[in-house]
């Protein structure tokens, strides 16, 4: 097997996320054959000895595992909790836990649907924000926001002095909620809505809206990407399908894997074809001058044989 970087083949391996395992590497957590491993160091799975805090990490198998979730309130996203509280693993049989992961995560006292895998890949595609993936949430606020609130949310928040991405927020119909209404969940005065994002900081969704002025009251998942399960009963578990993982990794590309879509440009103007320019008139072939006489040579002059003159004859003397 080739070499890979370090982060990459630990989140392959379901040690931890890609970012979390840079995390590791930047606290001297990882070693290789030994040595400290630094951040873009690579190494192979097969033939080198890697470790996390002294612990040997085995190549991950060639088997991977795609589970739903849908996690109750006061439940940690995680796989163990230093505290004793309940975690997402406890809601997974103990032959199937070996190198699972959360996909990203739910805040304690928020419930819905969660994905659990030991694909490091999927899990960086479905969690980074880069890819672009959509969760959709049911928010129960305190009070209905007004029109200008909501378009604040929409075009992004301040928190921990960085901005939120834009969110889409719609008003949902409170009797007819997405994920499906719960035994006991009382109508109010309070107000429903639908929220979209992109990115999952911590308590995102909760800090939106009470910087508003309308602290939540209720937040569920009831949507990763295009995959919803409105009939999973709360706390249970099941396995993804293989066409529901692959219309996950289609909705989660990176912005250059995905194809560009045409701008419809406005038709350029057609341009008046440039006139015809008038074909040069035909001028009259030039007349056929008659060719130059050729001059008569010139004449001989002959000249002319001076005809003796005669002598007259002398008359006879006597005679008249």
């Amino acid at each position: 097997m080739s070499e890979e970087r370090l982060q990459k083949i630990l989140a392959r391996a379901g040690v931890a996320s890609r970012r979390k395992a840079e995390e590791l590497i930047e606290q001297g957590l990882v070693t290789v054959n030994g040595r400290v491993a630094g951040l873009g160091d690579k190494a192979d799975p097969e033939r080198d000895a890697i470790k996390v805090d002294g612990k040997r990490v085995q190549p991950a198998s060639q088997e991977h595992r795609y589970l739903l979730l849908n996690k109750p309130k006061e439940v940690m996203s995680t796989v163990s909790d230093p505290e004793g509280r309940k975690t997402v693993m406890d809601f997974v049989p103990p032959g199937m836990r070996k190198a699972l992961v959360p996909v990203g995560r739910l805040d304690y006292n928020t419930e819905g649907l969660l994905l659990l895998t030991n694909d490091g890949d999927f899990a960086q595609r479905i969690a980074h924000p880069r890819y672009g993936s959509t969760k959709t949430y049911e928010v129960k606020v305190k009070g209905t926001p007004t029109e200008s609130q909501l378009d604040r949310l929409r075009n992004g928040v301040l928190i921990e002095g960085k901005r939120t991405a834009p969110a889409k927020v719609t008003a949902r119909n409170p009797f007819k909620p997405l994920g499906g209404r719960r035994r006991g969940e009382p109508e109010s005065d309070n107000s429903w809505w639908i929220v979209e994002i992109t990115e999952g900081r911590t308590r995102q969704i909760r800090e939106m809206f009470f910087q508003i002025g309308h602290p939540v009251q209720k937040l569920r998942r009831v949507a990763i990407g295009p995959l919803r399960d409105p009939e999973l009963p709360l706390g249970a578990l099941r396995e993804l399908t293989e066409p529901e993982v692959r219309r996950l990794l289609r909705s989660a590309r990176a912005p250059e894997e995905k194809r560009p879509v045409a701008r419809k440009t406005a038709p350029a103007r057609k341009t008046a074809p440039a006139r015809k320019t008038a074909p040069a008139r035909k001028t009259a072939p030039a007349k056929k001058t008659a060719p130059a006489k050729k001059a008569a040579p010139p004449k001989r002059t002959t000249a002319r044989k001076a005809t003796p003159i005669r002598k007259a004859a002398r008359k006879p003397k006597g005679s008249r």
